[in-house]
């Protein structure tokens, strides 16, 4: 169980995940939320209109201004955040010597380990911060679910969880997505994390849980090798999900080629998300996964 060392645990505790748009719960939690409550905590000030509450009028600013100002105070609530991780065949790459089994261990460029670290990390920072988290593995002989559960004695169990995670099978990203939106669990800040090497897509099944109210945020992982393929001549590449191949020469034209269609794909991703307000965080892992929550997901303004 040592996903994590004490140092970084620490440094994650110190953040919380934000929701711009999504509907904060009604019990109180350890996060300061941005509807104005009856919590001590001092948020504002507006204009005294008729039917206030005298108790809520600043009295000192009343004597200073001889104006009425009501004090505006910020409400403690409970987020709810879901995370999903992809564990297909297709994010279990590279494999450490083709063996699939214990992916936890498999170098930091493979996909699921990557996403299985980055889910422990973010389900942390949501646990210490108060929030109700589920965590999900959306697998092809069905999907697992952890949660909702919230505080940070349950982080532990939450690796332990994630250390079970192992890629193997097709996963239908639109049916997985769709049936998470069914299940009725309260809507909140949501994050998949996945290769979306999704042989059906992902926008029917984003635009369900859109639906249902949920901010989200995707997060787009490739391997350094997809980017960029250490490969040529001729060659029989075989699907890691379907098993069916197909044989083709990569040479400089067709590698160009293949990387335009690359990014063609990903700028028509973040298109999409884009014109739907889903934030599109595109990942090569062989970025370090501290510099993505750290750094990255501050500057998207989901992290602070």
């Amino acid at each position: 169980m040592n996903l994590f060392n004490e140092s970084t645990l620490r440094k994650l505790e110190q953040l919380t995940l934000i929701a711009e748009r999504v509907r904060v719960g009604v019990m109180k939690g350890d996060r300061r939320s941005r509807k104005r409550g009856t919590s001590i905590e001092f948020a504002d000030y507006r204009n005294y209109t008729k039917g206030d509450d005298l108790r809520r009028l600043d009295w000192n600013v009343y004597a200073r201004l001889e104006r009425p100002f009501i004090k505006l105070l910020e409400e403690e609530e409970d987020l709810a955040v879901h995370l999903l991780v992809d564990a297909s065949a297709s994010m279990n790459w590279p494999e450490e010597n083709g063996n699939p089994s214990s992916v936890i261990r498999n170098p930091l460029t493979n996909k699921l380990r990557y996403a299985l670290l980055l889910a422990g990390a973010l389900g942390h920072i949501s646990l210490t911060s108060g929030d109700l988290l589920t965590v999900s593995l959306l697998q092809s002989n069905g999907d697992r679910h952890w949660g909702p559960h919230r505080n940070q004695q349950n982080s532990l169990r939450l690796l332990q969880f994630l250390e079970t995670g192992s890629g193997g099978g097709i996963t239908d990203l639109n049916l997985s997505l769709r049936n998470y939106a069914l299940y009725g669990r309260r809507p909140g800040l949501l994050l998949l994390i996945s290769d979306l090497l999704s042989p059906n897509g992902y926008q029917d099944g984003l635009n369900a849980l859109q639906s249902r109210g949920y901010e989200i945020g995707l997060i787009h992982l490739l391997s350094p090798d997809e980017i960029d393929p250490p490969v040529s001549g001729d060659l029989k590449l075989v699907d890691i999900e379907t098993g069916q191949d197909a044989e083709i020469t990569l040479d400089p034209t067709t590698l160009n080629q293949y990387q335009e269609r690359l990014r063609d794909w990903q700028t028509g991703i973040a298109g999409y998300c884009a014109g739907r307000g889903v934030h599109y965080i595109p990942v090569v892992t062989d970025q370090p996964w501290e510099r993505l929550v750290m750094q990255t997901l501050r500057v998207k303004g989901m992290v602070k």
